[in-house]
């Protein structure tokens, strides 16, 4: 179930930051959204080993698979590489923890997208303002990784405040964080990693 879950997430993961990196278009938008859809709908299946669930997964992966490798990512997995690298944490685990915090820091740049994503998530935005409905897909989001059973902190994985510079040293150079919607940081991406402490 843990491994289901983590590599649902890096999964998700993908889709939402190839749909909102600097380099998305059209082509990629469209087999990266979808993939949220499925994904949406069928991780919690799959991490009850339901077979309907993991089909919709493997198309899910497949589909953002297909796209992000096209347009690239962003900060999110700048900064799970090194948590990954350093710190022995599951590269799916890393994602699915910095994921919500680090679109709440991308909404500014990305607010219509991520109503989208709200939607496709199975939120009904109706009603709701742009910003409401970007907030929903944070929330959809964070919400799912707590039902697959994904930690919500990094303290939970033994990450310390002493480790957040060398992190988001490796961070701030890793070849994904250039490819993120809105401009960001060292010093941004330390107080990110604290806002998951």
């Amino acid at each position: 179930k843990g491994l289901t879950a983590a590599t649902g997430m890096d999964a998700l993961t993908h889709a939402i930051e190839g749909y909102t990196t600097l380099a998305a278009w059209e082509l990629a938008d469209t087999l990266n959204i979808k993939a949220v859809e499925l994904i949406a709908k069928s991780l919690r299946k799959a991490v009850e080993n339901d077979p309907d669930g993991r089909e919709g997964m493997a198309l899910g992966q497949y589909m953002t698979g297909m796209a992000f490798s096209n347009v690239g990512l962003g900060v999110v997995h700048g900064m799970a590489h090194p948590l990954s690298a350093f710190y022995n944490t599951p590269h799916g685990v890393a994602n699915a923890l910095l994921l919500p915090t680090i679109m709440e820091f991308n909404m500014p740049t990305r607010i219509e997208k991520y109503g989208v994503i709200a939607q496709h998530m199975g939120v009904d935005t109706t009603g709701m303002t742009p910003e409401e409905a970007a907030q929903a897909a944070v929330d959809a989001v964070r919400a799912l990784s707590v039902r697959v059973g994904i930690p919500q902190h990094l303290s939970e994985i033994g990450i310390t405040e002493a480790d957040i510079p060398a992190l988001a040293a490796q961070a701030i150079t890793d070849v994904c964080t250039p490819g993120n919607p809105r401009d960001v940081t060292e010093a941004e991406i330390i107080e990110l990693y604290k806002k998951v402490l």
